[in-house]
């Protein structure tokens, strides 16, 4: 009798995962593509370091802004229904970026891709934890979306520089936002009967999803929150001025979006080692070992020749990305099991929103002092992590 349930039910996680997955590769790879494109606008318009760091703060700012309204919409209207019209709005943001003639057109175009990507993260991971009712099967499930992610920071950077190379960025941009509406087509097709899960998911988002707790009782939990938010910011400053770092070492189009697939690369892998690090050594050595590795690698990319700041980038990417998963792990233990729905709002919505603002912060410095002393400036922010730790002695599992 129970035979016909599961199978029903294990189709049903297939389907939610290919769903989310397959949204998460296209949204995450659009987002980190963006950093290709960057230096060639800066000449093409004649663009400051600020306005750069200004353009990825449109796409980013916006996407963490609405990331809470959308998913008090997608109770409204469905939640696979507002997936899939968030990735057709992106792709076509996407897709228009190579008729923008001036930069206030780009930034438009950046706002609606962002206002399609805030839909993705709060809406596939809901629909695969609904999915998957076990702990274990719902974390492989979740780990697995995870890692899509990093696929797509790999693939769609690298092809846009191979585009863009063979081509000019704009074919580029219109190519990559068809490729996007393919994937709405696919996603449809994945999607369907998934409705009536997605409208699961999404109960009960407006009691409790938005609320918010003080200080005292959850030091632990703020402090947790605090070093993502200078995480986060690292990691959206640099890698926004990284292609320009390299520019300055002479390397071309291609060369910057193999070395950012390489900082991605090193980034998936740095959720397996950062995982193996924090059992073996426990999160909070694993967390100041990557945030000092972090820093001296990005001081590394200053000093260091093109060709070593190459084979550099995967161990950035490693330590870049590693303390990312170990934070966003631990977050259910520094709250109570009512609160955890809240704590990670809170936390995606304080993290996302310091990776949006960062870029445009370290543009109007290296505007000031230049590129280089900027990232130095970067590079020490990290550091103002370790202090943060201690108020989490004793309260993490490992």
């Amino acid at each position: 009798m129970d035979k016909p349930y599961n199978d029903k039910k294990n189709k049903t996680g297939i389907k939610s995962l290919l769903t989310g997955g397959l949204a998460h590769i296209i949204h995450d790879g659009f987002t980190d593509m963006l950093y290709v494109f960057f230096p060639i606008w800066q000449i093409q318009f004649s663009l400051t370091f600020a306005q750069i760091g200004l353009f990825k703060t449109l796409f980013s700012g916006t996407m963490a802004t609405f990331q809470i309204p959308a998913g008090i919409l997608a109770s409204r209207i469905g939640g696979i229904r507002l997936l899939l019209l968030g990735t057709a709005l992106t792709s076509s943001a996407i897709c228009l970026l190579g008729w923008a003639t001036t930069p206030i057109w780009l930034g438009c175009l950046l706002i609606c891709g962002g206002l399609g990507a805030s839909v993705q993260h709060p809406l596939s991971s809901s629909l695969i934890s609904n999915a998957y009712t076990q702990a274990k099967e719902r974390r492989n499930a979740l780990s697995t979306f995870n890692v899509a992610g990093d696929i797509g920071k790999l693939i769609l950077p690298a092809t846009a520089a191979v585009l863009i190379t063979a081509y000019n960025w704009q074919i580029a941009s219109h190519l990559l936002g068809l490729a996007g509406m393919v994937v709405v087509i696919i996603l449809f097709l994945f999607s369907k009967n998934l409705q009536q899960v997605s409208a699961k998911s999404n109960e009960g988002k407006l009691q409790g999803s938005c609320g918010c707790f003080g200080w005292k009782g959850y030091q632990a939990f703020w402090s947790l929150s605090m070093i993502g938010i200078i995480d986060s910011a690292t990691r959206m400053g640099f890698l926004t001025f990284f292609p320009f770092l390299l520019q300055e070492k002479g390397a071309g189009v291609t060369t910057i979006g193999l070395a950012l697939s390489l900082i991605f690369a090193g980034g998936a892998t740095g959720k397996l080692v950062c995982g193996i690090l924090a059992t073996k050594f426990g999160i909070l050595r694993s967390v100041i070992a990557t945030e000092m590795a972090t820093a001296l690698c990005i001081l590394g990319m200053i000093i260091l020749p093109l060709s070593a700041a190459l084979v550099l980038s995967p161990i950035l990417g490693v330590a870049l990305n590693g303390t990312s998963s170990a934070l966003y792990g631990s977050v259910p233990e520094l709250v109570s099991e009512e609160r955890c729905k809240q704590a990670f709002t809170i936390y995606y919505t304080a993290t996302i929103g310091a990776g949006a603002i960062s870029p445009f912060i370290y543009g109007m410095a290296s505007d000031i002092v230049g590129i280089k002393i900027a990232v130095v400036l970067v590079a020490f922010s990290v550091l103002f992590t370790i202090p943060l730790t201690v108020p989490l002695k004793g309260k993490l599992v490992h």
